[in-house]
């Protein structure tokens, strides 16, 4: 039985595999606007059921592997221990980024088409804003779950997403760029409010 579950997972793998490779590629001859549902299950050799049993739409197809990346880089994190210092939070949250950064670039080629797509087509690009969002408040929960105060929880997230975007922004197409364009923005965070800067009055207290 067990034989026969793995052999039916290995089958099902492969036909998600293909319709993601019949996809991208169409993507890349004709655009994302010109190709069908139609077209992908057929370049793929499946039936539209087959198609629909893995992806809701053709969007989805886009974020396949992103969501996997997303999902393992969460699942990592929940194995870390607790932590409620903020610098630490920071300091992990920096990291995985960072890390998410490599994995998501480590096909150059598919990193570059991704990045095409998102930028020609808005219901794309929309669609990725709302995952990342979500991601951020998933991330959120799961810091106010190991006990981080607010507004920390909250904010740290978000401050993460904002060097994300920020790096993504400098590196353009260049995928070899994205981490380190990260990292840049991540360090950039210092140089806003310097340690030990007093903020004008009414605006809060010291940053230390």
């Amino acid at each position: 039985m067990l034989t026969a579950m793995s052999l039916r997972q290995r089958k099902q793998q492969r036909a998600r595999e293909q319709i993601v490779d019949a996809a991208f590629a169409l993507f890349a001859e004709r655009g994302f606007a010109d190709v069908t549902v139609a077209d992908i299950a057929e370049r793929a050799e499946v039936g539209r059921t087959t198609f629909f049993r893995y992806f809701g739409d053709k969007q989805e197809v886009v974020f396949s592997d992103e969501q996997a990346i997303i999902d393992d880089w969460i699942g990592r994190y929940r194995a870390l221990p607790p932590t409620t210092d903020v610098p630490a939070v920071m300091a992990r949250l920096r990291e995985f980024t960072i890390a998410l950064c490599h994995e998501m670039t480590a096909d150059a080629e598919h990193y570059v088409l991704h990045e095409t797509l998102l930028a020609d087509n808005p219901e794309l690009y929309d669609r990725a804003t709302r995952k990342f969002q979500r991601l951020v408040g998933a991330m959120s929960a799961e810091l106010r779950e190991r006990g981080v105060p607010e507004p920390a929880a909250t904010l740290a997230p978000q401050v993460a997403l904002a060097c994300y975007r920020t790096g993504r922004h400098t590196a353009g197409l260049d995928p070899a760029a994205l981490p380190g364009a990260v990292a840049a923005a991540f360090e950039q965070l210092t140089e806003f409010v310097p340690r030990n800067h007093a903020l004008p009055p009414g605006t809060g207290t010291r940053m230390d």
